[in-house]
C-alpha cells in the first residue's frame, strides 16, 4: 500500500480552494488526444489518472504545451533528480500546494531522498542536517517566490555545483512549480486518492 500520504503529512498551510472550482474531465470534456495523453502518463507513473492532468486537459490545447514544457524540467531535466525533487517540495511548502506535497513525496523517495529529509522539507533551509548545497537550493526556492529574485550569496552556492544551463534550470523549475501551485490552489484541484 501507497503509505505517503499516511506517513508524511503535508507541513504547510493549505490554500486551495474549499472545493473543486474545476472538476477533473472525463473523455467527453478532455477529448481523444488528451484522454489518451492522460492514459499514458498514468501507466508511465503507476498511478490513475492524477486529477491534474485530468483538471488542466480540459484545455486540450494548453494542456499538451504545458505538459512538454513540464516533462523538460522534469522528469527529463538536467538538475539531479534529487535535487529537482527538493525544489518541487520546498516549492509546495511555500505555496501551500498540498497537491504537489503529496505527488512528489513519493518521486522524491524514488529519487533517493530519506522520509526524515522529506519532513525536514517543512522546517527549510535553516533545520539542521541539510549540507550546504541543500540548504542553497531550498533560499532559492524561498528567495524566488517572495522576493521575485535570487539572492547572490545563494547563487554563489549554486554555482559551485551547476553550470550555467542548471542554473537557468533551477529558476525555471522553481517558477514552473510555482504556477502549478497556483493554478492548482485557485482550481482546488484535491489531492489524489491513496493508491493500493
Amino acid at each position: 500500500m501507497d503509505r505517503v500520504r499516511a506517513s508524511i503529512p503535508f507541513p504547510g498551510t493549505v490554500r486551495r480552494a474549499e472545493r473543486p472550482r474545476v472538476r477533473p474531465g472525463d473523455r467527453d470534456a478532455l477529448g481523444v488526444v488528451n484522454t489518451a495523453v492522460c492514459a499514458v502518463a498514468a501507466r508511465r507513473f503507476g498511478v490513475p489518472v492524477p486529477n491534474v492532468f485530468a483538471t488542466l486537459a480540459r484545455h486540450r490545447r494548453l494542456f499538451r504545451a504545458w505538459l512538454r514544457f513540464a516533462a523538460r524540467l522534469m522528469p527529463y531535466g538536467t538538475l539531479p533528480r534529487v535535487d529537482a525533487e527538493l525544489v518541487i517540495l520546498r516549492v509546495a511548502v511555500e505555496c501551500g500546494s498540498d497537491y504537489e506535497w503529496h505527488q512528489h513525496v513519493r518521486l522524491a523517495r524514488r529519487a533517493g531522498l530519506s522520509d526524515e529529509q522529506i519532513e525536514r522539507v517543512g522546517a527549510g533551509p535553516d533545520a539542521l542536517g541539510w549540507t550546504d548545497h541543500q540548504r542553497a537550493l531550498l533560499r532559492s526556492v524561498g528567495e524566488l517566490t517572495v522576493d521575485r529574485t535570487i539572492g547572490a550569496d545563494t547563487w554563489a552556492a549554486l554555482s559551485t555545483a551547476y553550470d550555467q544551463t542548471q542554473l537557468i534550470e533551477v529558476c525555471l523549475l522553481i517558477g514552473q512549480y510555482e504556477m502549478l501551485a497556483g493554478t492548482l490552489n485557485a482550481l482546488g484541484v484535491e489531492p489524489d486518492p491513496i493508491v493500493p
